[in-house]
């Protein structure tokens, strides 16, 4: 698929080869990029494990770096695309950043942010859940199968 076909599902492919990054390090995974202009300025994948912080989730990676590449700290105008439906502190940190837009694949129903609302988020931060949703469930599932054998 091209970037010129779908738009969106090109670059939720980014964010799952993100992912699968995530998957062969042994992390859960869920990754993410963030899009400004038609270009993807930051990608991450979970790195909890590997860094032993609980807040190196692919979304809060992603703001950082984001941020650090287009000098500012506000993501008005970008799109976080991201494997999994965040969780409420990377909602929290989406508000902060005051990001343009969010899509996500799988939903979370027990740590997702979207049972809290959308009150966490910017105001004209615009929402889509479910692109590619059985793509980024199969990778989720595979690994904590693989985790319960």
């Amino acid at each position: 698929m091209s970037l010129f076909d779908n738009p969106d599902e090109y670059y939720m492919q980014q964010a799952l080869r993100e992912a699968r990054q995530a998957f062969d390090e042994d992390e859960i995974p869920v990754g993410a990029v963030i899009v400004s202009n038609e270009r993807i300025i930051a990608r991450a994948h979970n790195n909890s494990e590997r860094l032993h912080d609980v807040t190196a989730h692919a979304e809060m990676l992603a703001f950082t770096a984001a941020m650090n590449m287009l000098g500012a700290k506000y993501l008005i105008d970008c799109t976080l695309y991201v494997t999994l439906e965040p969780c409420a502190m990377c909602a929290g940190a989406a508000g902060w950043t005051q990001i343009g837009r969010i899509v996500y694949g799988a939903s979370d129903p027990k740590r997702g942010f979207e049972r809290l609302g959308h009150g966490m988020l910017h105001p004209k931060t615009l929402v889509q859940g479910g692109l590619m949703k059985e793509e980024c469930e199969a990778l989720l599932k595979e690994f904590f199968a693989r985790k319960r054998q």
